[in-house]
This record gives structure tokens, sequence and C-alpha cells, in this order.
């Protein structure tokens, strides 16, 4: 008896690609959008143009698409494009995959070895002036901000060649502080890129230097005064690659290194500390007081998402809020974990006018505890001043992606203002783009604006304001 094909998960449901790039003008709103939100809020996710190679294919390898949603007047429309990289271009003209996951020549074409493989497909920023398209293996794709066409890569890492899907922006200079790994072109190297672009886009710093090991870095850290890079055991190793196997694995006896520089020293100057095995995809933020350097972060027990060393299966453990402190004035090197929240979750948000500054209120993309339907089907708000917890729960079958901040003005206080999140109704197959009081999580949404299809689960995505 034949054994049922296996349906690969990052292919189906919501995780499944929209290859239709639509406009919808004038949305449906249930209540009212908020007279201060005015500008877009773009979001950025894998979305396959085509059948992926791979028969194993990871959901980190798709094409990007961008998902923007133009507010102005109370009014709403929705536009998405996929990011026409060099990739997406050389795959559309031939209209079917050439290139193997992550770029993998085991898998992929001849035609295609050695071309450029970026899919732009993990987060959106705004800097500079300029709309970039960022995942951590190649260099920024710039789009025009409004009809989302491609204007190309953006030369930041140099001969690197790598930038992060997570740089962060001074909210004091105006900086763009960024980092790659696996750096100067060699596949799974361990160097590191280290750069820092004025608030023009104009690269001012750009240094390599060599990590303990080759490691999947997704995110760092950045407070006023410090860099800091979390070198975590998810190793990568093309030996893995040549014998069949995932080359980006848990292998928790690499150790867990963070490396610790002043932003004003030299690369030299690390001061690398160590922590037991564990993963951090993403930060919620981080800060300085005194000799001691808090970060608050979404801590997993092991990697999740890929196999381990030997190819078995990983372990998919929830990831949970966590604080590190780092103590320069101590002669130790051993990082302080303590646990803020049980709840299990994923992408932190907070004020980012706060960026690597003292703070005050967090979110993050979680469980209800009033109804623990699977998935992240609430948005959550921790108050780090009075230990206050809230949750808003969108009901059992409905999935949110990140909550993104926008201040009520630029002079807001920190926390006053909205929260936006693009909330998947799985009773309905489509989404809607959901507006929150940040000061009142719990509350009814301020606004709901229906969309007439889904938009597929995606990473991250960030508020361009025009107002």
């Amino acid at each position: 008896m034949n054994a049922p094909a296996r349906i690969n998960p990052y292919l189906s449901g919501n995780f499944g690609p929209v290859r239709s790039e639509d406009d919808f003008a004038n949305l449906p709103i249930e209540g009212a959008v908020p007279k201060e939100l005015s500008g877009t809020l773009y979001r950025n996710g894998p979305n396959p143009q085509f059948d992926p190679r791979d028969a194993n294919h990871h959901w980190f390898a798709g094409d990007g698409m961008i998902h923007a949603f133009m507010i102005a007047d109370g009014k709403v429309s929705y536009r998405n494009r996929y990011v026409r990289t060099p990739k997406w271009e050389v795959e559309h003209k031939a209209g079917k995959s050439l290139f193997g996951a992550f770029g993998n020549p085991m898998t992929s074409s001849p035609m295609v070895i050695g071309k450029d493989s970026g899919v732009a497909n993990t987060n959106i920023i705004w800097h500079g002036n300029r709309l970039l398209a960022l995942e951590e293996g190649h260099q920024p794709f710039e789009l025009d901000p409004v009809s989302l066409d491609p204007r190309g890569y953006r030369d930041y890492a140099g001969k690197a060649g790598r930038f992060t899907a997570h740089p962060k922006t001074d909210p004091e200079t105006g900086e763009l502080v960024f980092f790659g790994y696996s750096a100067e072109g060699m596949p799974f190297s361990d160097k590191i890129v280290y750069g820092v672009a004025d608030k023009t886009g104009k690269v001012t710093r750009l240094d390599i230097f060599k990590a303990p090991y080759s490691s999947m870095i997704h995110d760092f850290f950045v407070t006023r005064n410090y860099v800091m890079f979390p070198v975590l055991p998810l190793t990568m190793k093309l030996t893995r690659a040549l014998a069949g196997k995932s080359p980006i694995a848990w292998e928790p006896e690499a150790g867990s290194f963070i490396g610790v520089m002043a932003r004003n020293a030299g690369t030299d100057t690390i001061r690398w500390f160590e922590t037991d095995p564990c993963y951090v995809f993403h930060p919620m933020n981080m800060w300085e007081e005194g000799s001691k350097i808090f970060v608050d972060v979404m801590e997993y027990p092991a990697a999740p998402l890929f196999p381990k060393a030997d190819g078995s299966r990983g372990i998919d453990v929830p990831a949970t809020l966590k604080r590190w402190t780092f103590d320069l004035g101590s002669n130790s090197n051993v990082i302080k974990r303590e646990a803020l929240d049980d709840t299990p979750g994923e992408f932190p948000r907070f004020d980012e006018r706060y960026a690597g500054l003292a703070y005050r209120h967090g979110y993050f993309a979680g469980q209800s505890r009033q109804n623990l339907e699977s998935g992240f089907g609430a948005i959550v708000h921790i108050d780090h001043k009075t230990g206050a917890r809230v949750d808003h729960s969108f009901g059992a079958g409905n999935i949110t992606s990140e909550p993104v901040f926008v201040p009520r003005n630029a002079n807001a206080s920190e926390g006053d203002g909205f929260l936006l999140q693009v909330v998947y109704r799985g009773n309905e197959d489509r989404s809607d783009l959901v507006i929150l009081d940040a000061g009142d999580v719990a509350g009814k949404p301020l606004a709901v604006v229906r969309l007439p299809r889904r938009v597929p689960y995606g990473f991250h995505g960030n508020w361009r304001g025009t107002a």
C-alpha cells in the first residue's frame, strides 16, 4: 500500500503562498481608524513564486513579498508585491524554481550556480529616505515606498556582502547600526561584519572580525554605548550540506557566547561572555545602568525549526521572555538570566523611540491565558515598571502577526499610541488589519480593517509615517 504523500507544512494553510499581486482600495472598516494614523504599515514575509525544488522546503527560504497597508484620513488601502530580486527575475523568466533553499548548490539548477540567491523576505525598514527589504544573507534591497517597484541592492556591507535583517536605528543620532554573519562571501564562514551608517544612509564604519564559530545570528543587541553579538549554537557547516543534511543545525556542545564591545572601540576589544546553550531569534529591548547591561529576549532552550547536528528532528519548545544581565564591572564572564514572563511567545516589540534605552512597555505575539488556543492568538503587553501583564485574545482559530507600535504623535509619552497587527481569521481563511490602543491592549479594537483574502504568515513589519 502506498504511503500518503507528505504535505510540506510551509506550503499549506496560511503558510502557503499567495501568488496574486493585488490593490484593494477603501477597505471596509469596523470601528474607526484613529485620526492620528497617517502613513503606511509594511510587512514582509516568505512567499515562493514557484513550487520549491527542495522536498524539505524551509519557511525561511521563500521569495519576499511586501504587504503595504496605506492609511490616511481614516481610510485604508492595501497593495502587495513580490520583491523582484535578481533571483526572482531569473526564475520569473524561466517560469519555474531554479534555486535550492538558501541557494544550496546541491539542489539548485546548474544554470544558476554562483548567481545571486537573495530573497529579501524577512524585514522592511525606512532609513535614510529609503525603503529597504532585508534578509540576513545579502545586502539591503531598495523598493519604491509607494509602488513597491524594485530599485535594486544598496551597498552597505562592502566586500563582506552580508547585512542583518535586524539593524538598529539609534533614536538619538539617527544612525543605522548593523552587522552580518558568514561574511566576506565565504559560505558558512566564522567572520562577522560590523557597520554603522549615518542618518542619511552613508556608511561611516565597517569592520570584520572572527567569531568563536560559524553561527546563524538572526539578531543582535545595541544600546546607547555598546553593541553585542550573540553567537549561539545554531551552527552552520558546509560539510553537512555536502552530506545531504541541513547545513544549519542545533549543536549545543558548541557553547553560547555573546561578544560585548563599546560602540566607539575596536573589534579587538570584544569581551566574550558565556552562558548555557539556548537560542534567541529576537530581543525586545536593551539598555545600560552603570556597569551593567540589560537585555530582554525571547529565549528558547533549543533552537526551533532546524534539526540537530546528526540530522535528527530538533526540539521545538516555545520561547519565553527572559532578562539577561551583563556586569562589565565584574571579573566573571557569566550572564545572569532570569524569567520575566512564562507565556509562550515571539516577535517582541516596543516603543522604538526608546531603542537601546531604559523603557517600560513591551509587547509580543503569544498565547492568551484566558484562551489557550494553539499558536499565537493574542497580543501580550508587559509593563516592566509595575510587572502588570494583560493580553488581547483574538479568539480560537485566529493567529496574529507581531504588534507594531506607532506613537500617537512625536511628543507622546512612552506607550501612548497604537498597536498594528495583521490577524489571520482561520475560520474564514482571510486576514484583517487590527488596530489596538497600546494603553488598553485588552480592550476592544479601535478598528478592524477587513481584507477580502488572506495575508500569509510572515516575519516583520514597520511603520512609515507621513503626518
